[in-house]
């Protein structure tokens, strides 16, 4: 029985594999346009800001209650990420060859 499950999921890949012609770029679709906007605005924005300024003065309060610094490391890496990774996103999604 798991043969034939395993065989579904390797005729599935294969079948995903050759239908290039159903793959789209980052820059087609309008219909998520203004949902991206948004989010890429909130998240490079001052909502972006708060979010990390708020991550590290939670992991401060956190370290000093237990008295153990991971978890304001955790606020600082995260406060790294979230300002980082939009740009790294539209960085690979608008590559070019």
């Amino acid at each position: 029985m798991k043969t034939k499950v395993f065989d579904l999921r390797i005729l599935a890949l294969f079948g995903a594999m050759f239908l290039p012609a159903m793959a789209t770029a980052g820059t087609t679709g309008t219909e998520f346009l203004a949902l991206y906007t948004w989010v890429n605005g909130v998240a490079t924005g001052y909502g972006g800001r708060v979010i990390a300024i708020a991550s590290v003065i939670i992991g401060a309060l956190l370290s000093v209650a237990k008295g153990n610094p991971i978890p304001i490391l955790v606020g600082i890496g995260f406060a790294i990420f979230l300002s980082y990774t939009p740009t790294i996103i539209n960085g690979i999604l608008t590559a070019t060859i």
